[in-house]
């Protein structure tokens, strides 16, 4: 038997497992092991795939196995997080008000599937990549925590701005604006660079910020997109 073939599905099985637990997780508000299960679970999906290009054992099934772990991981997830955020808010006295915030597991949706078949996203993405937009969500909760702001405080419990988040989280999903990988293809500088420059800058912010500077990692990463798609590409 060929266990190499075997290797990446495993992997994205284990995203998979992640996702589930960070779900148990969320539902009681258990923020902080929700957030690092999905970490965990991004992880193992950055690698999936670098496993089955260097194996040369992908997979239609792989491809099908990546998008519904992440639909799980990276969909479901931070749709639930929203919907416990807004359950704890105020401003509208709706009882189904909460339950918008699945509009995030929605965009996620039709992200993934359309991933599948969108041929323009092999070596690069269109709209923000569900992992990133997973992150920036999981962790408002966790600033809310962190934070002494009143500003942030009244912001992350008003009912009208997170569902703006969450609306605009479900477009910027699925916009029609060119970003790069993180997925390694194989470990040479020169072609990582771009990704190289993120990671350290990111890690920077994570360090001096902790969970406030998540939603600028996913900030930055949008900005140095941009500013690559206007002045990196001959």
């Amino acid at each position: 038997m060929n266990i190499k073939k075997h290797v990446p599905n495993a992997i994205t099985l284990g995203n998979l497992f992640c996702g589930c637990i960070a779900v148990t997780y969320a539902m009681v508000e258990n923020f902080t092991l929700a957030f690092l299960f999905v970490c965990a679970g991004i992880f193992l999906d950055f690698f999936d795939g670098f496993f089955a290009r260097m194996f040369k054992v992908s997979s239609p099934l792989g491809l099908q196995l990546d998008s519904l772990a992440d639909m799980v991981t990276s969909g479901l997830t931070p749709g639930l997080v929203m919907y416990q955020l807004m359950k704890g808010g105020s401003g509208w006295n709706l009882d189904w008000i909460p339950l918008l915030g699945f509009v995030i597991t929605l965009g996620s949706c039709y992200r993934l599937a359309n991933f599948n078949i969108d041929t323009r996203q092999t070596d690069s993405f269109i709209g923000l990549p569900t992992p990133a937009n997973a992150l920036f969500i999981m962790s408002l909760p966790l600033v809310l925590a962190d934070t002494e702001s009143i500003f942030v405080i009244e912001a992350l419990t008003d009912h009208g701005i997170l569902l703006a988040i969450a609306l605009f989280s479900a477009y910027i999903l699925n916009a029609d604006i060119p970003l790069f990988s993180l997925k390694v293809k194989d470990f040479s500088l020169k072609k990582n660079a771009l990704q190289v420059v993120f990671l350290a800058l990111s890690l920077l912010l994570l360090l001096a910020l902790g969970f406030a500077g998540v939603p600028l990692v996913i900030m930055l990463y949008i900005l140095l997109s941009v500013l690559h798609n206007k002045f990196g590409k001959k």
